[in-house]
């Protein structure tokens, strides 16, 4: 079992937004922002190797179909996932499984890739084109009949090629990909999120996804405004932290620009970060 971390670019999102109700001079102790009152976040995806000889890739970041439309995110350095991969010895091809924590555009937007006939006409290409795509059931509903809050957060092109492949595998509960792996399914942000459990041998690593996207996130109170149902939120950050803190589990962090993974440890009501990691190896 292997698992290597890939920042595939970075965005700028408000403060406000990533923290809600929390006022700036509480979540600026613990992120940074800029004069325009943003932070920078990361888009990362994980790639896991397993032993049975899946090759596995959690989330593939925004890709670049959608840059013009999305400018005011400020995109940069994005770096192309195919090339990465190749980096670590593995193509596109090679991809077994795709785990889309959630079909928001800066989570699946490199599923597919713009191709182009000898007359012009545009059409839409998986960029891997053996892997299943695991989604949750309740997710995709969503994506195909978004809630007003969400709607500018999904893109038709990023996905239907997948069902039209018939390479689209949707899950109704928590369940197992292969031994190694867990799906478990969590509500809050959006619906049907789907957070990886990752057991080697010595450790359980939890991509958390935007269930706890920055390290500054760690508090359960602190709710992006960005999340469909904040009680939710709230209540499912609870569930993930108490087995965390109690099995020493390591998180990673999908969107936080400065840390990409920790151990949670329970100090009375609250938590607090430990061991916490700059780089997954």
């Amino acid at each position: 079992m292997e698992i290597q971390l890939i920042d595939t670019g970075y965005f700028y999102a408000d403060g406000g937004a990533m923290f809600g109700a929390i006022p700036k001079t509480a979540w600026s102790r613990r992120y940074p922002s800029n004069e325009q009152n943003c932070c920078i976040l990361s888009m990362r995806c994980a790639l896991v190797r397993c032993d049975n000889g899946r090759t596995i890739l959690i989330d593939n970041g925004a890709g670049y179909k959608q840059l013009n439309s999305l400018s005011y995110y400020g995109f940069f350095d994005l770096v192309d996932l195919k090339e990465e991969l190749q980096k670590r010895q593995v193509s596109c091809e090679e991809i077994t499984d795709i785990i889309l924590t959630h079909l928001h555009f800066d989570h699946c937007g490199y599923t597919t890739q713009i191709t182009q006939d000898s007359t012009g006409n545009k059409s839409y290409s998986l960029a891997f084109p053996n892997a299943t795509h695991w989604v949750s059931q309740s997710q995709w509903e969503n994506f195909l009949h978004p809630n007003a809050l969400e709607k500018g957060s999904f893109f038709f092109e990023n996905m239907q090629a997948v069902a039209d492949k018939g390479k689209l595998h949707l899950i109704e509960k928590d369940t197992h990909l292969c031994p190694e792996v867990e799906l478990r399914l969590y509500d809050g942000h959006t619906s049907g999120q789907i957070v990886p459990y990752i057991r080697t041998a010595t450790e359980t690593y939890v991509f958390a996804g935007d269930v706890i996207p920055l390290a500054a996130s760690i508090s359960p109170t602190w709710i992006s405004a960005y999340d469909t149902h904040p009680v939710t939120s709230y209540q499912e950050k609870i569930r993930m932290l108490e087995e965390a803190a109690h099995k020493q589990q390591t998180i990673i962090f999908c969107h936080d620009a400065y840390t990409s993974c920790g151990k949670v440890k329970k100090v009375k009501d609250f938590y607090t970060l430990i061991h916490k990691k700059e780089q997954l190896l």
